[in-house]
């Protein structure tokens, strides 16, 4: 972290929701940028897991996969209606048009953009992926990628994810991104 971000003080004004891909890092981020501007860090994907008392894999396998997005969507609509934290997502949440609708209304989308060698790279040692349980789980992720991308491009804001960065380096640039925007977060 850079010792002037470190020292300096912060008004988060919304929500600031994490969008992107499975392993772009929108909970390790999330988390170190919570921290940063002191808010809460909530993760809807933990926050359904603890509502079902069930994993998000056995979700989908017992139930399937439309019925984990509804209860996706309740609960994202519920964690917006509170003060302003930063909320992480699952990969699939944002590709909801009613979830994107409410993010619009309530929060700031901020899509971190991974490039798909990058989140192999985090993702493919990994069985908690219920969407890589395939034959192919690279050429999967490369066609959910190639999908999903040209939504995620609707966020209002973009954090490219870089290789040599560290969490705080891509904490420090999502810092100075949101900052670009006043009405979002203030600088005291």
């Amino acid at each position: 972290m850079s010792k002037q971000l470190e020292h300096m003080s912060y008004r988060l004004h919304r929500t600031i929701v994490l969008v992107g891909m499975m392993g772009s890092g929108k909970t390790a981020i999330g988390r170190a940028l919570a921290a940063r501007l002191g808010v809460a860090f909530l993760d809807s994907d933990a926050e359904i897991e603890e509502a079902a008392s069930a994993s998000i894999a056995e979700i989908f396998a017992r139930d399937g996969e439309v019925f984990f997005r509804e209860r996706e969507a309740e609960v994202i609509e519920r964690l917006l209606s509170g003060p302003p934290v930063i909320l992480s997502t699952g990969g699939g949440a944002f590709l909801t048009p009613m979830i994107r609708e409410k993010i619009a209304q309530k929060a700031v989308s901020v899509w971190l953009d991974a490039p798909l060698d990058i989140l192999w790279e985090r993702v493919r040692h990994k069985d908690t992926r219920p969407l890589l349980r395939t034959a192919n789980p690279y050429e999967t992720l490369s066609e959910i990628y190639d999908q999903r991308v040209p939504i995620y491009q609707l966020a209002q804001m973009r954090v490219p994810i870089q290789h040599r960065y560290s969490i705080d380096d891509t904490t420090d640039v999502t810092c100075h991104v949101l900052e670009s925007q006043s009405d979002i977060l203030e600088t005291l």
